[in-house]
């Protein structure tokens, strides 16, 4: 049986993606509380607050809107996730959705 992983602490600001359980779409949360669909759209919460960020990001699978909370660091300069993971989440699907 394996343990559940520890996230490490953040070193630069943060935002929380998910996946719209209406739709399945990649979304974001940021400072003001709510999940868009275009991480340009949200604000960052600071490394000392990623994990009340958290807590409050988390309250959309309670909620039942989201699936798959967790956090993604990003540029300091501007909410450009700094791993390519999440670059590529930010650029929408990677296949048409006529072709699925």
């Amino acid at each position: 049986m394996s343990t559940k992983a520890k996230a490490r602490p953040a070193t630069a600001p943060v935002v929380f993606t998910a996946n719209r359980l209406r739709d399945g779409r990649v979304v974001w949360f940021g400072t003001e509380g709510l999940w868009r669909d275009s991480i340009a759209e949200i604000a960052p919460f600071a490394p000392d607050a990623a994990e009340a960020g958290l807590a409050l990001a988390r309250q959309g699978e309670r909620d039942q809107n989201v699936v798959g909370v967790y956090a993604v660091e990003v540029d300091p300069a501007g909410p450009i996730p700094l791993k390519f993971r999440e670059r590529l989440r930010v650029q929408g699907p990677s296949v048409a959705a006529e072709a699925a």
